[in-house]
């Protein structure tokens, strides 16, 4: 009887030090994911692992959940600098559009011509020309046409791009049978431009592969990493690190395939081999 009484009591103590423990581990996850909230991190993915079925189920929807807001922020900031491109490229456009045309008439008078005067004209119509070609092409942000969604052969379509950026060696591991339903020039524009990045980041190497449920492309390259500071403004328009960059690629990208229902991001983790990956969801 009092073997009994002593394994039940050693039982006992193993169940309410395992309860505690677990207990304690729920406490930790509730105030990791309090953090993340707190510091608008909503990339957070805590494990399922060693979970109740319950439980399970409630870590999953919350992983979810923040997947989904995350989201829903990308597309209103997205949004927000579709509206101030607009209004900044109505204004500029307007301010610059006299300049250019005083300036270029006053470079064709006989009193012009040939005088100190004409450099310094000069100067201001070159200049005026170059912000109104930059307005211009920023005004793509707001000007996207409706995308028309079909179904065609993904892999196909990796394939006919690779053969344009010869001067990067593809690995693409994308089944040959596999279909999607996108704006297939959308779609390819976006990774043309994922592709000119990675030229300009030196990279040698492009590598593509897809999940299993063909919704989710990781697009990753060899090229420089990119530097922690920095990855937060990535998809932030006029944004560069680039001397010659117009900061307009991955902003556009990304709204390219908002417009279709999707995302473009970049992964938490890289592809082997990789110094930055995109995640490019359909």
């Amino acid at each position: 009887m009092t073997w009994l009484l002593i394994i039940f009591c050693i039982v006992l103590v193993v169940l309410v030090s395992g309860i505690v423990h677990h207990q304690h581990r729920l406490r930790l996850r509730a105030h990791l994911m309090q953090e993340a909230i707190r510091n608008q991190d909503f990339s957070f993915r805590l494990p399922t692992n060693n979970l109740l079925p319950g439980e399970r189920a409630m870590q999953e929807a919350l992983n979810q959940l923040g997947e989904n807001i995350r989201q829903q922020i990308n597309k209103n900031e997205v949004e927000s600098w579709e509206r101030l491109t607009r209004v900044l490229t109505h204004e500029m456009m307007n301010a610059t559009a006299p300049i250019t045309s005083i300036s270029q008439s006053l470079l064709s008078r006989p009193d012009v011509k040939n005088t100190p005067l004409e450099d310094g004209i000069k100067a201001i119509h070159d200049t005026s020309r170059h912000l109104s070609d930059f307005v211009v092409n920023y005004r793509k942000m707001s000007e996207l046409e409706k995308p028309v969604l079909a179904a065609f052969n993904l892999r196909s379509m990796i394939d006919d791009l690779s053969k344009t950026y010869q001067q990067l060696d593809w690995t693409i591991d994308v089944p040959a049978d596999t279909t999607v339903t996108a704006d297939k020039g959308m779609l390819r524009q976006v990774l043309m431009n994922l592709a000119k990045n990675a030229i300009e980041a030196e990279a040698t190497k492009m590598i593509v592969e897809q999940e299993p449920s063909a919704s989710t492309l990781f697009i990753g390259n060899d090229g420089l990493p990119i530097p922690a500071e920095n990855r937060q403004s990535l998809f932030v328009p006029f944004f560069t690190t680039k001397r010659t960059g117009s900061g307009i690629g991955l902003s556009l990208s990304r709204r390219i395939m908002i417009k279709q229902g999707g995302m473009l991001d970049l992964a938490e983790k890289n592809l082997p081999g990789c110094h930055v990956t995109f995640v490019l969801s359909l």
